[in-house]
């Protein structure tokens, strides 16, 4: 899990040179026409158009403002946050302006991010569902085929899918695994919605990206070639992922993935006996990244994380975050070579250190932390490989401070830690397989035992007292910050 780095220290060199500018409000106006470049007839910029092209409400950049970093940078978060709620015109935009093909772009050049929106905006349900059919006294019956709303939509799924499998076709193994596990993360930020479209994305019943068959870009008898697109095999279709995505929709009190779910089990016995595994993997069952990367490409503009709070439990679990003593936070920030040595109160950090820290995750350099950067701390310290960090965020998970109760990411967390021989993490590891909380952890007693030895040989004497304490840490402020130890 220890990424990001190398990125984090070319963004603190950027903030530092100057980064330290207000957030300035984007102007994503809407604009007519959308027959993209890719298809036959298209031509223009990202944002541009063939004259003549079935009208299509899209953002699409300021006219008339001089291509400038802050301009560039605020229109890119404006359409990453649009984007990540599912908007299929802005991570049309979001993939075409990440492909680098437009001069005044070049410096977002970044074929994995390009991928990934394309990817993102293939399986958008917006771009295939058929619009609702109104009645036109003068024209009869509009919507289906032929409507220009989804002959426009049509357009931009065929060159979305031309572009994506040139993309695919030219990358590395490795490459293609980043595009699947941000689209992962993407869609899993999304919720019901998004675990549904991973379910159809590995569902041999649908097309490549999750939509009807008939209605997909990909010609069928290309899928049965030596070598298919890479484009339509991105996911490779299996029925356990099927039913482990249905299952986490399902969890997630939706009924559509409820209904998918005992659908899928009842089209055959052997699907239905998928259930137990799937079901085990369900409840151990992590995103690929705590969040998303951060990672630029030369133009300094980060890959910011739009994910929306999900519900209410986000949000309870995102106040309580005072409640983690600030040396935590403070020790984060530290490890990422934010400020020079931990600090055990927010005052002792000042808002250029902030401002740095926003910079890294593309967030607005502000210079004042707000409660999600405060975790985001944390959990950058975490992946980049902070053994204290990756038991700290354990803990907010079992506790739900800051973050929403998950027993699947605190065993995970509490993995981490453990392989870097903290004591305290090696005890709570322990405790899982005891337990098995949650059906996270199997009731492993040899394996419980082992662990209680180890924590001994490591200078740790497990107690569940000691554990308890552990577990209290982020529910009371200490008396005075020590930075020594994990309270």
């Amino acid at each position: 899990m220890a990424i990001f780095h190398e990125a984090a220290l070319g963004m603190r060199r950027v903030a530092r040179a100057g980064l330290t500018l207000a957030v300035l409000a984007a102007i994503i106006p809407l604009s007519g026409g959308c027959q993209p470049k890719d298809s036959p007839g298209g031509g223009g910029r990202s944002g541009g158009y063939a004259v003549g092209g079935p009208a299509c409400p899209r953002p699409q950049a300021a006219i008339g403002v001089q291509p400038q970093f802050n301009a560039q940078e605020q229109e890119i978060r404006a359409l990453r946050r649009q984007g990540f709620q599912g908007d299929f015109f802005a991570q049309i935009d979001l993939a075409r302006r990440y492909s680098g093909r437009d001069a005044q772009e070049k410096n977002l050049a970044d074929p994995v991010e390009s991928a990934v929106w394309y990817e993102m905006a293939l399986s958008n349900p917006d771009g295939y569902a058929p619009i609702v059919a109104g009645v036109d006294p003068k024209k009869g019956s509009r919507g289906g085929a032929g409507n220009k709303l989804n002959d426009c939509r049509a357009a931009e799924r065929r060159g979305a899918y031309l572009a994506l499998d040139r993309m695919l076709d030219r990358m590395s193994s490795d490459e293609r695994q980043q595009v699947r596990d941000r689209v992962i993360y993407v869609l899993s930020s999304q919720g019901a919605a998004g675990f549904r479209t991973l379910a159809r994305l590995h569902d041999a019943a649908f097309g490549p990206f999750g939509d009807p068959s008939d209605g997909s870009p990909v010609d069928a008898r290309d899928l049965n070639q030596v070598k298919p697109p890479a484009a339509a095999t991105l996911f490779t279709r299996n029925d356990v992922d099927v039913y482990l995505y249905n299952y986490l929709a399902a969890q997630d009190g939706d009924v559509a993935g409820y209904v998918m779910l005992k659908d899928f089990e009842r089209s055959s016995a052997e699907r239905a006996s998928l259930g137990s595994d799937a079901e085990a993997k369900a409840r151990r069952w992590v995103p690929p990244y705590e969040f998303y990367p951060p990672q630029a490409p030369d133009s300094g503009v980060p890959h910011s994380d739009e994910a929306a709070a999900l519900g209410e439990a986000e949000g309870v679990a995102l106040a309580r975050i005072d409640e983690l003593p600030f040396q935590h936070v403070g020790a984060a920030l530290a490890y990422l070579q934010v400020i020079p040595q931990p600090v055990g109160s927010l005052s002792q950090i000042s808002p250029g250190d902030v401002q740095t820290f926003q910079a890294m995750l593309g967030r607005p350099t502000t210079g004042v932390f707000t409660p999600q950067e405060k975790v985001r701390a944390i959990q950058y310290a975490a992946v980049n490989g902070s053994s204290r960090s990756q038991l700290a965020l354990a803990v907010m998970y079992a506790e739900g401070v800051g973050v929403a109760r998950d027993y699947a990411r605190a065993f995970h967390w509490f993995a981490e830690a453990d392989r870097q021989g903290s004591a305290e993490a090696k005890y709570a590891m322990s405790t899982y397989f005891s337990l098995g909380v949650s059906g996270v952890a199997d009731q492993d007693k040899a394996a419980a035992v082992s662990y209680q030895i180890d924590a001994a040989l490591a200078g740790f004497k497990p107690s569940a007292q000691r554990l308890r304490e552990v577990l209290a840490q982020v529910a009371r402020t200490p008396r005075r910050p020590t930075e020594g130890t994990y309270r």
